[in-house]
């Protein structure tokens, strides 16, 4: 059974402009796996609609099976009609005084015929608005979903009359799905899944985040095992390239340099595809946040969950696993996967942060410099910084994926990396959070903020 969790916001939304009465063209989007069609089933129930998934059989194909789905939605026999546009005009005249009409994976359509987005303009342009209909035009390809929908040469483009990008779940939803689990197996799950509700139903509470991933991602027979591969194929032309691009980044490359010669990619090319893995949300684009997003001290990061795994530890062992043999992937994970949730548990503090404290330091992220110690040069980083430019107050944080941390001597050490960033140096309010499974000191001076798992789990 799917669970329905969260997505208030989405449903509200929709909701809204089926009330607005006038003829609307929603677009719904977002990645695969996300649920939007969960979304979509729960906001048609009850009214008078037609669904329809598309598929990938081309024009005729679709239409004929839409003519079926249109007669059975007003119980009606089928008519003749072959063009979409006869069959919209048919079922628009028979439906109530407010059609409502959803097309799932709408770029399967486009895919096969590129005149789809002008047969929808003109559809638009004359009976659905003059009968007042909400049409939803739903995808998971989001390339395809921005050329055919929303972007500027689309034929569809001003007709929108709103859109929404469906995005995963954060963590204290994302949990729900997780039930009775303790805080850390919710964290380690969240980890390596995201929040992608597909990917979280597949993981049992009952067992630890390794036995999961050996049961559903390494195994062959695992329900996530050829996800990345799907994922890929279905979004880029050339997979593999891109897959050789993870890899690097995986590696520990983070600059776009570095990226092109691992990967060799020609540097002259490799910033198309990392714009191109950075749209999908598969990669993210980090740089001090002290800086303008045209720093050139920016580094690239894996940013989906099941992306990072896959590439940090599967992909360079594919080999192995297609042949059935998990054993040494297993062992690297049992050694690696502390620092790996450790690293992932980073992002997780300043999303938790910002819902504690929301509008308080509008820019947080990360930071990155280096300091003269000695005589030498010295990297020094700090994995949570805030600021707020109109009042002046920052905040500097530490993350610990470690049990009974000294929080006294984490927050001496913070406090002189703090020292290192020069925004309003003498002139700014500081405030310091450190996060931590568990601290066994806890620092008394004002100022500092302390997050346990307990903390974290319950939101405060």
């Amino acid at each position: 059974m799917v669970r329905f969790i969260d997505r208030e916001a989405e449903t509200a939304f929709l909701e809204e402009r089926y009330r607005s009465g006038g003829f609307e063209l929603v677009v719904l989007y977002g990645r695969r796996r996300v649920g939007k069609t969960e979304i979509l089933k729960r906001f048609v129930r009850g009214k008078p609609h037609l669904y329809y998934l598309a598929d990938k059989r081309g024009t005729a194909r679709n239409a004929l099976r839409l003519r079926k789905e249109m007669a059975g939605a007003l119980g009606e026999p089928e008519i003749a009609a072959t063009e979409l546009d006869e069959l919209f005009r048919w079922y628009s005249g028979k439906a109530g005084p407010r059609p409502l009409i959803v097309i799932d994976e709408f770029p399967y359509l486009v895919e096969k015929d590129d005149s789809i987005p002008s047969v929808f303009q003109l559809l638009a342009d004359g009976v659905l608005s003059e009968r007042k209909a909400m049409l939803v035009l739903c995808g998971s390809s989001l390339g395809m979903m921005e050329k055919a929908a929303l972007g500027a040469k689309s034929p569809l483009y001003g007709r929108r009359t709103g859109h929404w990008k469906v995005l995963a779940l954060p963590f204290w939803e994302a949990r729900r799905f997780i039930p009775g689990a303790p805080a850390e197996r919710c964290i380690g799950f969240y980890s390596v899944l995201g929040g992608v509700p597909h990917y979280l139903e597949k993981f049992s509470s009952d067992r630890d985040t390794i036995d999961n991933i050996d049961r559903e991602v390494l195994s062959r027979s695992g329900r996530l095992y050829e996800e990345i591969d799907f994922l890929l194929m279905e979004e880029l032309r050339e997979p593999d390239a891109y897959k050789a691009i993870l890899e690097a980044i995986a590696s520990g490359r983070g600059k776009a340099i570095e990226i092109a010669q691992l990967s060799r990619i020609p540097a002259q090319d490799i910033d198309k595809y990392l714009k191109v893995l950075t749209r999908l949300g598969i990669v993210g684009r980090d740089r001090p946040v002290t800086e303008g997003p045209k720093s050139k001290r920016s580094r690239y990061f894996i940013a989906d969950p099941l992306f990072r795994l896959w590439f940090t530890f599967c992909e360079p062992r594919k080999s192995e696993l297609e042949l059935g043999e998990t054993a040494s992937c297993r062992e690297l994970m049992e050694r690696q996967l502390p620092a790996f949730v450790g690293k992932a548990f980073e992002p997780l503090c300043r999303e938790h942060l910002a819902s504690r404290f929301p509008g308080r330091w509008p820019r947080l992220g990360r930071w990155w410099g280096a300091k003269r110690e000695n005589g030498k040069r010295v990297e020094v980083e700090i994995d949570i910084v805030g600021l707020n430019d109109r009042t002046g107050e920052s905040l500097f944080g530490e993350c610990k994926w470690s049990e009974g941390v000294d929080g006294t001597a984490l927050l001496a050490g913070l406090k002189k990396k703090a020292a290192c960033v020069e925004w309003r140096r003498g002139a700014r309010t500081e405030t310091f959070a450190l996060f931590a499974r568990s601290f066994k000191r806890r620092p008394t001076p004002a100022g500092a903020i302390l997050f346990d798992l307990g903390d974290i789990a319950a939101g405060r």
